[in-house]
C-alpha cells in the first residue's frame, strides 16, 4: 500500500536509518532539491545510493534534523503532497532553525520514483553560520 510506503519514508528519516530509507525507494528514483539549499546539495539526484550520498548524507552531517510530516494531501493513489517542518539545529553551531517544507512524492510499483523538495532555504544557511 503507498501510503505504508510514504509512511515508512518518513519513519525512516526520523530514525536516521539509510537501510529502511532506501528501501522506500525506487531504483530510478529522481530527486530534486530546492535551488539555494546549503553544502551545495540543490538540484536533482538521480537513484537511490546517489540520493543519500550527495544530498541527504550531506546534509545529515551537518544538521541534526528530520522533515516532520503535519499533512498528507493524495491525488490519487500514485501522488502525495507532504507539507510540513524540517526541525532541528546545526551541529557545528547548536543553533536551532525551522523550515517549512513540502514535498511532493510519485510513487511506481508502491515505492517513491520522484521525489521533490520546496523549502524555506533561506532558513538551513542562518542555521549554520556561528
Amino acid at each position: 500500500m503507498s501510503s505504508k510506503t510514504v509512511e515508512g519514508l518518513y519513519e525512516a528519516f526520523a530514525a536516521g536509518d539509510p537501510a529502511r530509507l532506501l528501501a522506500t525507494l525506487h531504483p530510478e528514483l529522481v530527486l530534486t532539491v530546492s535551488a539555494g539549499m546549503p553544502l551545495g546539495v540543490g538540484g536533482d539526484h538521480h537513484g537511490p545510493q546517489n540520493a543519500l550520498r550527495d544530498c541527504w548524507s550531506v546534509i545529515f552531517a551537518a544538521y541534526e534534523t528530520a522533515p516532520v510530516p503535519a499533512e498528507f494531501l493524495w491525488s490519487g493513489p500514485e501522488r502525495c503532497v507532504v507539507l510540513g517542518r524540517y526541525r532541528g539545529r546545526a551541529r557545528a553551531t547548536g543553533v536551532p532553525f525551522e523550515a517549512a517544507f513540502a514535498h511532493d512524492l510519485t510513487l511506481r510499483d508502491d515505492l517513491i520514483v520522484a521525489f521533490t523538495q520546496i523549502t524555506d532555504t533561506a532558513t538551513w544557511p542562518r542555521a549554520s553560520e556561528a
